[in-house]
C-alpha cells in the first residue's frame, strides 16, 4: 500500500454551499442540482450564511499556521476564502479529522477575539489524499488557482 504523504482538506463556512445548490455527492455518487432540496437547506437554517471579509480571512490564515506549528506539521499551500477553506498539508499521524477539528477551532477562537460570534463552519470536512510528489504538486496548484 502506497504511503500518505499529505493531504487536501476543505471545509466550508456556514449556510454557504447547500445540498442540492450545485452539483453534490450523495453515497458516493454526483448528482445534479435540485431546488426543491436546496430550497429546503435554506429554510432549515437559523442564520444567515457566513461570507468571511478580507480581514477576517487573514485571521483565519494566522490562526490555521499557528496551529500547524503547535502540530508540528508542513503546510504546503492555504488559501481562505470567502466561504472555504482549502489546506493542503503533511501527513502526520493524527487522526485526520482531530486535526481538522483543532484547525477549525483555532480559526473560530480568533475569529471570537475580533468580533465574531456564532456559527462560522458547517460540520465535517472533505479530504483528498496525496501518495506521490506528482498529486501534492497538482494540489498546490489547485489550492493556489484560487482567488483570495
Amino acid at each position: 500500500m502506497a504511503r500518505t504523504l499529505a493531504y487536501m482538506v476543505t471545509w466550508t463556512t456556514y449556510g454557504t454551499w447547500l445540498q442540492g445548490d450545485r452539483k453534490y455527492v450523495k453515497n458516493g455518487q454526483i448528482l445534479p442540482p435540485n431546488k426543491s432540496l436546496a430550497a429546503a437547506n435554506v429554510r432549515a437554517l437559523t442564520k444567515k450564511p457566513v461570507r468571511l471579509s478580507f480581514h477576517q480571512r487573514q485571521v483565519v490564515e494566522e490562526a490555521i499556521h499557528r496551529q500547524a506549528v503547535r502540530f508540528d506539521q508542513r503546510i504546503y499551500a492555504l488559501v481562505v476564502c470567502t466561504n472555504h477553506v482549502h489546506l493542503l498539508a503533511e501527513y502526520i499521524p493524527r487522526p485526520i479529522g482531530i486535526v481538522v477539528q483543532r484547525y477549525k477551532k483555532c480559526a473560530v477562537h480568533s475569529l471570537r477575539g475580533i468580533g465574531i460570534q456564532g456559527r462560522v463552519w458547517t460540520s465535517g470536512f472533505d479530504k483528498r489524499y496525496c501518495f506521490d510528489e506528482g498529486a501534492i504538486q497538482r494540489r498546490i496548484n489547485y489550492v493556489n488557482s484560487h482567488f483570495r
